[in-house]
């Protein structure tokens, strides 16, 4: 059986040769959401991303997105999280490191108009600034 910490939604991609992708489950849960505010960030243009080490020895690595009413209509916040749903699927889930949480926290404005591939630079760059190691 599923441990209840996991269960839901879960993303599915597929893995470039001779990679194996983590499975990503959504998070659900607004306690995780706030221990990943508080842990590491980093910024880019597109989007903001969130990190945080849970040290609990589970192999899947958890995802969340946020776009506020700050980015505007819910139009405009479908649009950012199918976005930023799309970059997880092709870039995060064959990078994620297991036993981390990520939030993926949309830009107003820039989530939606930003170019997709200038989005997938920025979530390759920020996901190596979170796991460099710190002094």
């Amino acid at each position: 059986m599923t441990p209840p910490e996991i269960q839901g939604q879960g993303i599915a991609a597929e893995a470039p040769a001779g990679s194996p992708a983590v499975s990503l489950c959504m998070l659900t849960k607004r306690a995780d959401f706030l221990k990943a505010a508080s842990a590491r960030r980093q910024g880019t243009d597109g989007f903001l991303l969130q990190a945080r080490d849970r040290a609990d020895g589970d192999a899947v690595a958890r995802i969340g997105f946020t776009a506020s009413k700050k980015i505007g209509n819910a139009v405009l916040r479908n649009r950012a999280k199918r976005r930023l749903r799309a970059l997880a699927r092709e870039i995060l889930a064959p990078a994620a490191t297991p036993g981390w949480d990520y939030v993926l926290v949309a830009r107003p404005e820039a989530t939606v108009t930003r170019p997709y591939d200038e989005l997938c630079a920025d979530l390759r760059k920020a996901l190596h600034s979170v796991h460099r190691a710190r002094p």
